[in-house]
C-alpha cells in the first residue's frame, strides 16, 4: 500500500489564515470529486472559519474524561475505518489527553499516511523543535507543544500562509482571531509588531532551507552539475597559512552585499591525512568564520582544484574566494597554481583570487623530522662500516661466482642497511660496497680501473638500484613515523573534545584534559593586564599577569615560570609547566589554546549575560513601579481625598446617607491603597531575600474559610470541597492567607455572575493540592508565564485591578514556603491555579513497654 501524502500549512502567528486555507483546499479536493474528511478541525470561534467547513462530513470526535473533566480528541480510530482518501487534521503539533494512544496529534497524523491517507495539517513556526529557543527569546514564551523539524521536512508539500504584522494585527483588532476580552493583552504582549515581524522572518527562512533542500534533491536526481544562482553562495578556500583570515574577512565582505547570502569555508586536506596545514591556524580560521555567521567544512582530496569544484558544485556555490599562489615565480613555471587552474576550470562560478603578504613569497620549507630513531641510524652506519668488507671476506672465500652475483649479494646487503639504518647509511653501504666490487671483483682486479664497459654499466645500475631502494625504504618508514603521528594527534583532539563535552565548564576541562594528555605538571591560561598590553617591558613584571583559568600543581603565573608558552593574541597566554614540548606537540597545543581562548571568551558572555539579567530585571521593576505609583496609586488616593474634601466642606450640606457614602468611598479607597502598599512591599522583601517566614502544619479546611472572610461578601458563592481527610499543609499561617486571597479575588474577577468559582483540595506524592477553578474567559497558554510577571494584567486597564501584582506576589510567597503555583486549562473554558504546598510530616509516639 502505498503511504499518503502530507501537505502542510505553515504560518508565522496564530491567526493568519492557516486553518482557512487548508479548508479552502480540502473544498477545492472534494468539488473535484475527492473523498475528502475532517477528522479534526479547531475554528477556534472564527466564524469565516467555521462557514469554510461547509457540508464535508466530520468524523465525530472521541470524548475523553481526564481529572472529572470531558475532552474531545480527534478518533483515531474511527478515520482509519472511515478511510477516505483525504484527511483534514488541525493544529500538527497538539499534544493528546493523556489516555489517548499517541501523546502527539504529528504521530495520529504519521498513523494515516502509513494507512495510505492523505493529511492536509496546519502548524505555526514556533512549534518547530529547531527554533523553539529562538522563538522564547523573542516572545518570552516557551512553546511546550512542538513538532520534531523532520516530520514537517518531510511533507510532500509545505505552504507558507503569510500576512503582515500590520494586517494581523487589524485582524486581532477587528476581533477575528480572539475573543474582545483577549484582544488588548494579545495586541500588547505576543502580538506585537516586532514579534510578528521576527517570527515571519523565522518562517521565511525556514521554508527557504526546505525549498533549497529540495532544489539540491532536484538537481542530484536530475544529474545536473551546473550552478543555480538562486542564491548567493560564497565559498572561501582555506589552505591553514597565515592568509586564510585575509581571505575570510574578504569573503565575507563579498557575501554581506547581497541580502542573505551564505558564507562556506572549506580547507582541503589530503586523503592520505600524514601531511597538511597548522591545526592551529585552521582552529583560530575557524572561529573567525563561524563569528561571521559562516560555516567551516574539510573535504578530503589529492587534487585540490577538483576537490574545491566539486565541493563548490556540491553546495551549489556562485563564488569561489581563493588566495593567490604563496610559490616563488620559479616554482609557478612548472605548474600553474591551485588558484589557476581552479579558475580555468570554475565554469559558471566566479572566482576572486585575492592578493595577501605571502603572495609569491615561496613557502616556509617545514623541519623534516628524522624518519627513524638515532639508535636505529647509529646501528646502520656501523653494519655499513662491517658489514662490507665481512660481506667481501666471505665471497673471497666461495668460489665459481660470478660478477652478476657478486652484484646482487652486495645489493641485498645495502638493502638490509636500508631497512635498519635508512637512507644515509644505505648509501654510505652503497658507495662502499661499489669500490669494494670494483677493487676485488672487477677485472682488473685490486685497482680501480675497470677494463670492461659491461662491468662499468652492471656497477653503475648496482649503485642507482641502491639508492633508490634505500630512498623508498626511508620514504616508506618516514610515512609510517608520520600516520602514527597523525593517528596520535586525532586520538588527542578526539580525547580532548570529549574531556570538554563530558565537563561541566568547558575551559578547565580542557586545561585538565591537555594536562593529561602531554603528561604536564600544570596548564595556566595567563591575562595581560590593560595598562601592560603593547608594552613588553612590563610584559616580564609578574604582577602585570592574571591567572584566569589553571589545573595542576603549582601552576605558573607568568610565561616565563613555564617550560612553554603558547601565545593565543596579544593578551591571552596558555603556559604548559612539567616538560618542554617537541615542535609537533606545540603545533597540537596551539589549536587547543585557540578553542581555550574561545571557552575563556564563551564562560565571560555568560557571566555577562547573567549578571546583566538581575540588572534588566531590576530596571524593569523600578520602570513598572514608577508606571503604577503615577497611574494605579494614585486613584485611589484621588477618590479618598475628593471625599474627604467633599465632607469637609461648607458650601454644601450633606444628608446622612451621603456622608456615609463618602466615608465608605473615603475608607474603601484607603483600604485598597494599604493593600497596594502591602503588596509593594512584600514583593520588594522578596526580591531582596528578607522576607521572614514561620512554617507550622495548617489545614487547608481552616485557611480557607478565613481567606474567604477576607475577602467579604463577594466570596459568598464560591464553592469548597476540601475532603475532611486531607493532610496538613506546611506553610506560613499569615502569607498562606495572602496567597489564598489573590488567587481567590483573581478568580473572582474573571468569573461569570451565574458561575462562580469552585475549590478542591487533593493530596499527592507528599505534596497539598489546592485548585481554584473558574469559568472564565481563560488565558492562552502561551500567555500564563507573563500573568505571573510583576505589573502585568494582560491588558486590562481599568482602575479596579490593581498593579498587577497579585499572580506575581502569590507565586513568589508560594516558593518562599517551597511550594509552587502553575496554571491549567479549566476543561469546558477558564482557568485553573493549582496551589502546591508541602504535606505536614506526620509523627506518631509508640506505647513505652
Amino acid at each position: 500500500m502505498p503511504r499518503g501524502e502530507l501537505r502542510i500549512y505553515l504560518g508565522a502567528a496564530p491567526g493568519v489564515g492557516k486553518t482557512y486555507a487548508m479548508l479552502e483546499e480540502a473544498q477545492r479536493r472534494a468539488a473535484r470529486g475527492t473523498d475528502v474528511v475532517i477528522g479534526f478541525v479547531e475554528t477556534h470561534g472564527r466564524q469565516h472559519t467555521a462557514a469554510m467547513l461547509g457540508d464535508i462530513e466530520q468524523v465525530p470526535r472521541r470524548t475523553m474524561d481526564y481529572r472529572g473533566a470531558e475532552f474531545t480528541e480527534m478518533d483515531l480510530d474511527a478515520v482509519l475505518a472511515r478511510r477516505p482518501e483525504v484527511a483534514v487534521v488541525d493544529e500538527l503539533a497538539h499534544s493528546n489527553v493523556p489516555g489517548s494512544r499517541h501523546d502527539k496529534r504529528w504521530q495520529d497524523v504519521q498513523e494515516l499516511l502509513d494507512a495510505g491517507i492523505d493529511v492536509l495539517s496546519t502548524v505555526n513556526v514556533q512549534h518547530l523543535e529547531s527554533v523553539n529557543d529562538v522563538v522564547a527569546q523573542i516572545t518570552g514564551t516557551t512553546q511546550r507543544e512542538t513538532v520534531p523539524d523532520e516530520i514537517v521536512r518531510a511533507a510532500e508539500q509545505v505552504e507558507l500562509v503569510d500576512m503582515t504584522p500590520e494586517a494581523l494585527r487589524r485582524r486581532m483588532a477587528h476581533g477575528n482571531i480572539y475573543r474582545p476580552d483577549k484582544i488588548d493583552a494579545a495586541l500588547g504582549n505576543y502580538f506585537r509588531v516586532g514579534n510578528l515581524t521576527a517570527l515571519r522572518e523565522l518562517a521565511l527562512l525556514w521554508l527557504a532551507d526546505k525549498v533549497d533542500e529540495q532544489l539540491d534533491r532536484y538537481r542530484s536526481q536530475q544529474g545536473i552539475a551546473a550552478t543555480w544562482e538562486a542564491r548567493e553562495r560564497v565559498v572561501v578556500a582555506l589552505t591553514g597559512g597565515p592568509e586564510g583570515e585575509t581571505l575570510i574577512r574578504r569573503a565575507a565582505r563579498v557575501a554581506a552585499r547581497s541580502k542573505g547570502a551564505d558564507l562556506l569555508a572549506v580547507h582541503v586536506a589530503r586523503s592520505d591525512g600524514l601531511a597538511g596545514a597548522d591545526p592551529a591556524q585552521l582552529a583560530r580560521q575557524r572561529v573567525l568564520v563561524e563569528s561571521l555567521g559562516g560555516t567551516y567544512h574539510q573535504v578530503l582530496g589529492t587534487d585540490v582544484p577538483a576537490a574545491l569544484l566539486d565541493f563548490a558544485q556540491g553546495v551549489n556555490a556562485t563564488q569561489l574566494v581563493l588566495g593567490a599562489s604563496r610559490r616563488g615565480r620559479f616554482a609557478q613555471l612548472f605548474a600553474r597554481g591551485v588558484g589557476v587552474t581552479t579558475t580555468a576550470l570554475s565554469g559558471s562560478i566566479d572566482v576572486h583570487l585575492v592578493t595577501h603578504k605571502q603572495a609569491g613569497k615561496g613557502r616556509r620549507a617545514a623541519a623534516v623530522p628524522a624518519a627513524l630513531s638515532r639508535r636505529r641510524r647509529l646501528l646502520g652506519f656501523a653494519l655499513a662500516v662491517l658489514g662490507m668488507p665481512l660481506l667481501t671476506l666471505l665471497l673471497k672465500t666461495l668460489p665459481d661466482l660470478t660478477l652478476t652475483n657478486d652484484i646482487l649479494l652486495f645489493l641485498a646487503g645495502v638493502v638490509g642497511v636500508a631497512l635498519v639504518g635508512g637512507v644515509w647509511p644505505a648509501l654510505v653501504a652503497a658507495l662502499g660496497g661499489s669500490l669494494l666490487l670494483n677493487w676485488f671483483f672487477t677485472p682488473p682486479f685490486r685497482t680501480l680501473t675497470i677494463a670492461e664497459a659491461d662491468n662499468l654499466l652492471a656497477l653503475a645500475v648496482f649503485v642507482g638500484v641502491a639508492l633508490a631502494v634505500s630512498w623508498v625504504v626511508d620514504v616508506a618508514a618516514r610515512r609510517t613515523r608520520e600516520a602514527a603521528r597523525a593517528a596520535a594527534d586525532a586520538q588527542t583532539l578526539a580525547a580532548v573534545a570529549g574531556g570538554v563535552l563530558r565537563g561541566e565548564r568547558p575551559l578547565p576541562a580542557l586545561l585538565e584534559q591537555l594536562r593529561e594528555t602531554f603528561g604536564l605538571r600544570a596548564v595556566s591560561v595567563l591575562e595581560l593586564a590593560e595598562d601592560a598590553s603593547g608594552r613588553p617591558e612590563r610584559a616580564r613584571e609578574e604582577h602585570a599577569w592574571c591567572v584566569v583559568a589553571s589545573v595542576g600543581d603549582q601552576p605558573p603565573c607568568t610565561p616565563e615560570s613555564g617550560e612553554t608558552a603558547v601565545p593565543v593574541d596579544d593578551r591571552i597566554t596558555v603556559v604548559l609547566c612539567g616538560r618542554r614540548l617537541e615542535a609537533a606537540d606545540r603545533r597540537i597545543v596551539e589549536a587547543f589554546a585557540a578553542q581555550a581562548a574561545v571557552a575563556l571568551r564563551q564562560e565571560r558572555l555568560a557571566e555577562e549575560a547573567a549578571t546583566a539579567r538581575p540588572l534588566a530585571a531590576a530596571d524593569r521593576m523600578r520602570t513598572a513601579l514608577l508606571a503604577a505609583v503615577s497611574h494605579d496609586l494614585r486613584t485611589p488616593l484621588a477618590s479618598a481625598k475628593a471625599a474627604v474634601t467633599s465632607l469637609r466642606s461648607h458650601d454644601i450640606e450633606f444628608d446622612e446617607h451621603d456622608r456615609e457614602e463618602l466615608l465608605e468611598t473615603a475608607e474603601e479607597s484607603l483600604d485598597r491603597l494599604a493593600r497596594l502598599v502591602a503588596n509593594l512591599l512584600d514583593m520588594s522583601r522578596l526580591q531582596a531575600g528578607v522576607l521572614g517566614i514561620t512554617e507550622t502544619a495548617i489545614g487547608l479546611e481552616d485557611a480557607v474559610p478565613l481567606a474567604l472572610d477576607e475577602l467579604g461578601p463577594a466570596a459568598a458563592s464560591v464553592g469548597t470541597d476540601i475532603p475532611a481527610d486531607l493532610p496538613a499543609a506546611t506553610a506560613d499561617p499569615g502569607l498562606l492567607e495572602r496567597v489564598l486571597v489573590n488567587i481567590i479575588a483573581n478568580a473572582l474577577r474573571y468569573s461569570p455572575p451565574d458561575q462562580p468559582p469552585t475549590i478542591t483540595a487533593s493530596a499527592h506524592a507528599g505534596q497539598v493540592e489546592l485548585r481554584v477553578i473558574d469559568r472564565g474567559p481563560g488565558i492562552p497558554e502561551d500567555q500564563w508565564e507573563h500573568v505571573f510577571l510583576p505589573f502585568q494584567r494582560l491588558g486590562d486597564r481599568d482602575n479596579q485591578t490593581g498593579v498587577g501584582l497579585g499572580l506575581a506576589l502569590s507565586r513568589g510567597l508560594a516558593e518562599a514556603m517551597g511550594g509552587s503555583i502553575t496554571p491549567e486549562t479549566t476543561p469546558g473554558g477558564g482557568l485553573t491555579m493549582v496551589l502546591r504546598l508541602p504535606a505536614a510530616q506526620t509523627t506518631s509516639e509508640e506505647p513505652q513497654e
